[in-house]
């Protein structure tokens, strides 16, 4: 019983080493997700999620999986900052209606005519000015961070079709076929969209960054990336409902 005791002080003792030590990953992700999100998000509020993220991590680590503690637990961290933004959704309701009835104006006029849609053909066919159209693209860019393992992502308010939920054992088969069929709408996006999306989100630039790269103001790559999400919901809304 002696033993017992001893044993579960000594992992107590690794794991709250494990947790002072990466104490500073934790921060280092928390603010690089904060240069990609809107100023309402507060970092205090993702080092908090990350936190409980990094004593998940040190509770259930298996160094026999062959991933290092700081490869593993920054995964963790990520992942539960990403679960608290998507939980605490800051996007006044309004802003996911608009997103979804542009979703929908595109998914016609795409429809219709075999092609992209353009901008000035989805404002025009919802009777906005073209300014207004760009503001609403620019709304939808902050209306959630997306995580593309999440077959729900593209949903601002929706989720995966629940006739497509109904069988537990088919769960893995499905998100996979989700996944394949996001890649292939990404790569048909037009290549400016496309481009965006891949420095966005592969390889985590922010807007700013991006924009400094293709040679355009920050706003601009803030429509560029709201018509890609747009136009993706529009493509992939078999898989959603509102």
């Amino acid at each position: 019983m002696k033993g017992n005791t001893v044993s579960v002080k000594v992992e107590q003792r690794s794991n709250d080493e494990l947790i002072l030590l990466h104490e500073p990953l934790v921060k280092r992700i928390a603010y690089h997700l904060m240069s990609r999100l809107p100023p309402s998000v507060q970092a205090d509020d993702l080092i908090q999620a990350g936190m409980i993220g990094l004593i998940e991590a040190s509770r259930n680590f298996d160094p026999e999986q062959g991933a290092s503690f700081a490869t593993y637990a920054g995964i963790r961290i990520r992942g539960a900052m990403l679960d608290e933004i998507r939980r605490t959704d800051w996007t006044p309701r309004s802003v996911h209606r608009k997103a979804r009835e542009v979703a929908e104006v595109v998914r016609k006029i795409e429809n219709e005519k075999g092609r992209d849609a353009r901008d000035i053909e989805v404002a025009e066919e919802m009777g906005l000015e073209l300014d207004e159209y760009h503001k609403i693209l620019q709304d939808a860019t902050g209306c959630r961070i997306f995580s593309f393992d999440d077959p729900g992502a593209l949903g601002c308010s929706g989720d995966i079709n629940p006739e497509r939920q109904s069988n537990q054992p088919l769960e893995n088969l499905q998100k996979g076929d989700f996944k394949q069929g996001l890649a292939n709408s990404i790569k048909g996006l037009p290549e400016r969209e496309r481009l965006v999306m891949a420095l966005y989100y592969d390889e985590e630039l922010n807007l700013r960054e991006i924009g400094e790269i293709l040679g355009v103001s920050e706003s601009r790559v803030c429509q560029i990336h709201g018509q890609a999400l747009i136009r993706l919901r529009a493509r992939m809304e078999d898989w959603l409902r509102d």
